[in-house]
């Protein structure tokens, strides 16, 4: 089980897909609850099938993992929604819905969660203007530049202000300027108490931060500062 400040704890933890080779080896990892850490490693390591973990889209082969305090190896697949409904996440693709707006778009965890328009428009309309996209609330996701579903993809994570956010490179379609102004509203939210792993190639990024580094590299988990 993790300790009393750990949001998410991972034990010798392996994964592996079929019949292949582990793309996960021996990984231990521990989070603690408000903390921020960087992702890094080449093409391949495993960082998103570490992702894909953190965010209970798979369960380890071997090992255990904890996260808010359950053993998730263990846990009934109906237990799962509730602790997803902690997590932010931003997926490289975006997966925005093209039937939605941009601010229903991100708008939807809040309508999921049971929340009605009055509840969280202006929130939302808020969020939009610290994103750049206020113009284009009311257009939907084919119209958007890869940047601006990035965005848009970025502002619907964190609408929730989750407990854990993992953002996979979240700042790759977006000119540095933007990934600036990005970096900063991962930094307020962090303030805030939601703990975050931002999983990145940007060196720039990186070398800016104070923040610990997680390094993969064929499948185990190593760390930088």
């Amino acid at each position: 089980m993790s300790g009393p400040g750990s949001i998410v704890s991972l034990q010798n933890v392996g994964l592996r897909y079929g019949k292949g080779r582990e793309v996960l080896r021996d990984v231990n990892l521990e989070l603690q609850r408000g903390s921020m850490q960087f992702l890094t490693g080449p093409s391949g390591a495993g960082k998103t099938s570490l992702l894909r973990l953190l965010f209970l889209a798979k369960r380890p082969t071997r090992g255990l993992i904890s996260m808010f305090g359950r053993d998730i190896a263990t846990l009934p697949h109906k237990s799962l929604p509730p602790l997803r409904q902690k997590i932010g996440v931003v997926f490289q693709d975006f997966r925005l819905l093209d039937h939605l707006t941009v601010f229903e778009n991100v708008a939807l965890p809040l309508r999921v969660s049971g929340k009605k328009p009055n509840e969280y428009r202006e929130n939302v309309i808020e969020l939009l203007g610290w994103v750049g996209l206020s113009e284009y609330a009311d257009a939907y996701p084919p119209v958007l530049s890869g940047g601006e579903k990035q965005r848009a993809a970025i502002a619907r994570a964190v609408v929730t202000q989750p407990e854990l956010l993992l953002a996979d490179e979240p700042t790759g379609n977006v000119d540095p300027a933007l990934a600036l102004r990005l970096m900063r509203l991962f930094r307020e939210l962090n303030k805030f108490g939601t703990t975050i792993v931002i999983a990145t190639h940007d060196t720039t990024l990186i070398k800016k931060a104070t923040s610990p580094v997680l390094v993969l590299n064929d499948g185990q988990l190593g760390f930088e500062g």
